[in-house]
Parts: structure tokens; C-alpha cells; sequence
């Protein structure tokens, strides 16, 4: 495994759908149809301290994607999307929550069920139409809260979206 990984993400390919190991890095593919910019952020081998994240560079086909030289597969990793919230439309993005890979073939971690790993505020006379602002990611995060959900790791093996612009800022 490398000991520094790059400051951004390159293109990558749309499929398949997941985060794939290549031997040489990790491609990561996404779909959403109304996200605004998706961010992959990667974890230690433990999942407790976030290491970097990235915005995932491109979207073909409502699916976004990119690749990183020198990832590997103790590299585990969630997803944060951005765009509407808005219930009333069955639009509930959220970038304040972290995400599970929906593609995933294994997760790691403990499961600790909490309130706050929904997207809108439980006891909220708005019910679900509030939304949720506190993180979900584990403690050693930026605005992190506790340690409740598991991450993914990567498998071994178009179109522009709305105008999407990438920015390649490490965050750490």
C-alpha cells in the first residue's frame, strides 16, 4: 500500500457500480440521479479515523465515479452526497450523514442503532419533513458525533450531471 495518496481523484469509469480494487487503486462508482456532487471518504483500516475525502470528479449516466492510484482495500470508505432536501419531493440528500456503499459486498464494523443516524430530526413536530444536521461519521471526524455505522471496503475486482463542477480539495 502507498504511503501517500493523491490530492484528487482521476475520471475513473462509471462501471462497475461500487468500489472495485484494480491492484494498482480504487474506482469508485456511485449512482444518483439527483445529487448535486458526491464525496468519498476514506477511512483507516480500523473505520475510526476518517482520512481523507474526496469529490467524486466525474458523472456519466446520473453515475458518478473516479479513481485512486495507490488505494487499497484496508482503505475502508463511505460516501456524503449533496442536493436538494426536500421530502416533499422525495428529495432527501443529506451531506451531513454519512452513507453506506450501496454496491457493497461487505460491511465492517460494529451496528449501533441510534437516532441519530436518520436524516431528519426524530422528535420534530416537522416529522420527517426536518432535517438532520448532526454527522454520523466516527469520532475522529470533522463535526463527528459517534461511532455508529459500520463502513465498506472495496471489491477485489455519457452525460454530464446538471453542470457538475469537481473540486479537488483534500480534506483531512
Amino acid at each position: 500500500m502507498a504511503n501517500a495518496l493523491p490530492d484528487k481523484l482521476l475520471p475513473g469509469a462509471p462501471y462497475p457500480l461500487g468500489a472495485n480494487w484494480d491492484g494498482l487503486g480504487v474506482n469508485f462508482a456511485v449512482f444518483s440521479s439527483n445529487a448535486h456532487r458526491i464525496e468519498v471518504c476514506l477511512f483507516d483500516s480500523t473505520s475510526r479515523k476518517e482520512l481523507m475525502r474526496f469529490d467524486l470528479p466525474e458523472c456519466t449516466e446520473e453515475v458518478w465515479h473516479g479513481y485512486l492510484p495507490g488505494a487499497h482495500p484496508k482503505h475502508r470508505h463511505g460516501f456524503r452526497a449533496h442536493g436538494p432536501y426536500q421530502p416533499q419531493h422525495r428529495h432527501r440528500l443529506n451531506p451531513h450523514k454519512l452513507l453506506l456503499d450501496p454496491y457493497a459486498k461487505k460491511l465492517v464494523g460494529p451496528w449501533r442503532w441510534s437516532d441519530i443516524l436518520f436524516g431528519y430530526r426524530v422528535h420534530s413536530n416537522r416529522l420527517d419533513m426536518s432535517m438532520e444536521t448532526a454527522a454520523t461519521p466516527r469520532p475522529q471526524c470533522p463535526n463527528a458525533s459517534s461511532p455508529t455505522t459500520p463502513s465498506t471496503g472495496p471489491a477485489a475486482h455519457g452525460r454530464t450531471c446538471r453542470g457538475a463542477k469537481p473540486s479537488s480539495t483534500k480534506r483531512a
